[in-house]
């Protein structure tokens, strides 16, 4: 189970990382004047940031099924946001 948290809290600290970057992209954008990524863009990362890493707090913090669960739930929202907002 550790192996699958470990996994999931590197997913978990990716995401983040991911919506910092598409933030300061539409920053940089907006200052030089050049298009970025746009509010719904950065409100969508911003949103799966938080909440996976809710989900890996979640997960560290029970055992069992409630742990596996909590990393499924970190698994599935970074899999939605890359599905949803860069590949399709």
């Amino acid at each position: 189970m550790k192996v699958f948290r470990g996994l999931s809290g590197i997913v978990a600290g990716g995401t983040v990382v991911l919506a910092v970057t598409v933030a300061g992209a539409a920053c940089i954008g907006a200052r030089r004047g050049f298009p970025g990524p746009g509010g719904e863009s950065v409100t969508w990362h911003v949103a799966a940031a938080l909440a996976v890493v809710a989900a890996q707090v979640y997960s560290d913090r029970r055992q069992g099924f409630a742990a596996f669960f909590g990393c499924l739930v970190v698994f599935g929202i970074a899999g939605y946001l890359l599905w949803a907002q860069w590949w399709n």
